[in-house]
């Protein structure tokens, strides 16, 4: 076995198919050919001197050896990770690198804060994914980005958490709908309505869920749709209510698309938080981008107090 002639290209690429238990979609998030991919995982295998993956139907697994090899991967992404931030910090904060993955629901706010730090700090290369829930789970398990940031953190993850700032959520109706105009509404009025919900697992669902079961109702779920636009459009198209954060429905509740009801309990209020793992050593571009978050967050949107 003659390890010292494996890559570091070769290791990432490894790494990546491990990663997505597959070889076409290793291949499309490297921007490789699968050809290309596939020889190099082969030539990879021939160094090692044992296959690293075997296919049962149409999925492919990790072999011992392939799982042995990829916790190695994950130590060398690591450690190599860590001689960035190093040589980064030896420049100081206006070099470096930063990686975000945001909440779906964050996009209308945080990349507004992205801008600002970016422009004051040019030299700093960013990365940002925008996911759901549970894309930024998946990716804080494998401390895949520098700060992730989410409305409701983690429980069964050992991570540090910092709220910095207010993400009221609201209660939207289509124009017309006979609850609109009315005053200090009971949750229970509401019991029969049908509700337009976000996919299950989803923070937003889950508070909404949370205290209209305080109040003895159910919801009656119409349509569960992964994405905000694509509910803030079926609500206006008169199929049902929906809980969106306030900051998503704006210039809806603006020209008149949307009407926010006026319900007793709302808005409910969460936090936004900043979400990193335990012992994460953190770079001085996340800990520059951090600190810039808490100097300029946006104050709590009108009309949601």
């Amino acid at each position: 076995m003659q390890l010292r002639h494996a890559t570091l290209h070769q290791l990432r690429i490894f790494l990546a198919v491990a990663r997505h238990s597959s070889f076409a979609r290793a291949a499309e998030a490297l921007h490789l050919s699968p050809p290309t991919l596939s020889l190099q995982v082969k030539q990879l295998s021939e160094t090692v001197g044992q296959p690293l993956f075997e296919q049962l139907g149409k999925k492919i697994f990790l072999t011992a050896a392939g799982q042995t090899l990829a916790e190695a991967c994950e130590d060398i992404e690591g450690r190599m990770e860590r001689l960035s931030q190093d040589l980064a910090a030896l420049q100081g904060v206006e070099r470096g690198s930063l990686k975000l993955a945001i909440l779906t629901t964050v996009k209308y706010t945080v990349p507004k804060l992205l801008g600002g730090f970016c422009a004051a700090h040019p030299g700093i290369d960013v990365a940002m994914v925008v996911g759901n829930r549970e894309n930024l789970l998946q990716r804080l398990n494998g401390n895949q980005d520098d700060l992730y940031i989410m409305g409701q953190p983690p429980e069964h993850m050992d991570v540090v958490c910092e709220d910095f700032a207010d993400n009221p959520l609201v209660l939207v109706a289509p124009p017309g709908h006979a609850l609109v105009g009315q005053l200090k509404l009971a949750p229970q009025r509401l019991m029969n309505e049908p509700f337009i919900l976000r996919e299950p697992g989803s923070g937003t669902r889950l508070t909404s869920e949370k205290f209209f079961a305080s109040h003895g109702v159910t919801l009656k779920n119409r349509l569960e749709v992964g994405s905000n636009e694509a509910i803030k459009q079926t609500v206006a198209g008169g199929l049902g209510l929906a809980v969106l954060s306030a900051h998503t429905v704006g210039p809806e509740l603006a020209l008149g698309e949307l009407v926010q009801l006026d319900v007793q309990g709302f808005p409910l209020i969460r936090r936004w938080h900043v979400v990193y793992p335990r012992g994460k050593r953190l770079s001085a571009a996340a800990l520059a981008f951090k600190a810039w978050l808490f100097e300029h967050r946006e104050h709590r949107p009108s009309g949601s107090t």
